[in-house]
C-alpha cells in the first residue's frame, strides 16, 4: 500500500512538474509586421524615425507575461521627418560613433529582468544594451491578443552618447540635444 502510495505521488508530481515546464510557450515577433519608432528632440524641434527589429519574443504562460528578449538592427536607424541630402546625413551622424556607432555595435538588445501586472497590463524591467553598456529601464507594456505595445524614455548619455548634450557641454545654445529619446514600439505575434 504503501508502495502504491509512492507511485501515485510521485506520478502526480512529474504529471504538475511536466506541465508546468511545458506551459512556457515563446510568441516569436513577427518582424515585417512590427514597428519601433524614435523621437529625438532638440532645442529648436525634434526628428522621428524607425529602426527593424531583428527578432524577439515575449515568454508566456497561458495569457500571463513570463519574460520577453529582444534585438534591434540599429543599422537600420532611419529618419522619416527628412528628405535628400538632410535626411542621408542625419542618417548618417546617428550611425556614427558621436551617437549609436553602428559598425562596432550593429545591435542593440532589451532583455526582461521582472515584471508586475497581469491581465495584460504590465510594468516590466529589463536590461537595455547599447554600445555595449547595460543599464535598466523600466517601462509599461500592454498585450492586447497578438498585439505589444509600450512607450519608454531611455537617457542616452547612460550609453556614452553624449553629443550634443548640454548635461556635457557648456554654450551648445540652440544646438543643444536633449538627453532622453523616446521609443514607441508595437510588436505583433
Amino acid at each position: 500500500m504503501k508502495k502504491n502510495i509512492l507511485t501515485s505521488t510521485l506520478a502526480v508530481v512529474i504529471l504538475f512538474g511536466t506541465t508546468a515546464f511545458t506551459t512556457l510557450k515563446d510568441k516569436k515577433v513577427e518582424i515585417k509586421n512590427s514597428t519601433i519608432t524614435w523621437v529625438g528632440k532638440k532645442v529648436t524641434g525634434k526628428h522621428t524615425g524607425n529602426i527593424t527589429l531583428k527578432e524577439g519574443f515575449l515568454m508566456m504562460k497561458g495569457k500571463e507575461l513570463r519574460g520577453g528578449e529582444f534585438v534591434m538592427d540599429m543599422t537600420t536607424i532611419n529618419v522619416t521627418d527628412l528628405e535628400g541630402g538632410s535626411k542621408g546625413k542625419l542618417e548618417g551622424h546617428l550611425k556614427s560613433d558621436d551617437f549609436f556607432g553602428v559598425d562596432n555595435h550593429p545591435t542593440a538588445t532589451l532583455k526582461f529582468t521582472g515584471f508586475s501586472g497581469e491581465d495584460g497590463m504590465y510594468t516590466v524591467i529589463g536590461d537595455l544594451t547599447i554600445k555595449g553598456q547595460t543599464h535598466p529601464v523600466r517601462f509599461d507594456l500592454k498585450i492586447d491578443g497578438k498585439t505589444a505595445t509600450t512607450s519608454l524614455k531611455v537617457n542616452r548619455t547612460k550609453y556614452g552618447i553624449k553629443y550634443g548634450s548640454g548635461s556635457f557641454f557648456d554654450n551648445l545654445g540652440d544646438k543643444a540635444i536633449n538627453d532622453e529619446f523616446e521609443l514607441n514600439v508595437e510588436l505583433q505575434f
